[in-house]
This record gives structure tokens, C-alpha cells and sequence, in this order.
């Protein structure tokens, strides 16, 4: 059964890579919205996967290192793009959370990445 939680943080970056003129190699910033997904049997007796509490404690530690922080100060965040944010949001969880099986990271309500650690 997949289980997913959903966090929001707030953050600025600019993609220093993008060609002269482009909007992004601005700084700017954006409210991202991350959903965690992770995988696994119903437990008999508890009728659930995991706890949703627990999932949260993996996760918020991440998502507080990330809100309200320029993005690019990160010193594992190199071109802060949202599959980077994504790639680095799944190498700081996926070693607490071995149910771990999806990270999609919305950047804008229409635009958005999902890593499944490939």
C-alpha cells in the first residue's frame, strides 16, 4: 500500500546555469509543496503502513532546513533546480526512512518533479 504525507516550505534560489536574459537566473522564490510516499505491507494489527507521526518526524528536520532559506547558501545544493531540491530532499530522508519510495516536489501548483531515487 502506498501512504504519502504533503509538507510546504517557502524558499528563494536562482539557476545560475540558464542562459543571459532567462527569468530564473533571477533571484526569486517560490512555495513549495512536497508530498513523501512510502511503500509497504498494512501491519495486522495496527491496520496502517506507518505512522503518519513518525513519517513526520524524518521529514520536517528537511523541510525546516529548507523553508525560508535562500537555496542556493546550501552547500550540498548546487543549481538549485526542483530536481535537484528533489534528488537532495530524497538523499537527506531516504537513509531514516527505508519505506521510502517517491518524492514529488511541486514548485508551482502546474509545475513539478517526482524522484523515485533512479
Amino acid at each position: 500500500m502506498l501512504l504519502f504525507k504533503e509538507f510546504t516550505f517557502d524558499s528563494a534560489h536562482f539557476l545560475p546555469n540558464v542562459p543571459e536574459g532567462h527569468k530564473c537566473k533571477e533571484m526569486h522564490g517560490h512555495t513549495y509543496r512536497l508530498r513523501v510516499w512510502v511503500e509497504g505491507p498494512l501491519h495486522p494489527q495496527l491496520g496502517w503502513v506507518m505512522d503518519f507521526a513518525d513519517l513526520k518526524k524524518v521529514v520536517k528536520p528537511v523541510v525546516e532546513s529548507l523553508d525560508h532559506k535562500c537555496l542556493n547558501n546550501l552547500p550540498d545544493l548546487e543549481n538549485p533546480t526542483c530536481e535537484r531540491i528533489a534528488v537532495y530532499i530524497w538523499d537527506k530522508v531516504k537513509p531514516q526512512l527505508p519505506l521510502l519510495v517517491r518524492v514529488e516536489l511541486h514548485e508551482t501548483p502546474t509545475s513539478g518533479v517526482i524522484y523515485d531515487g533512479k
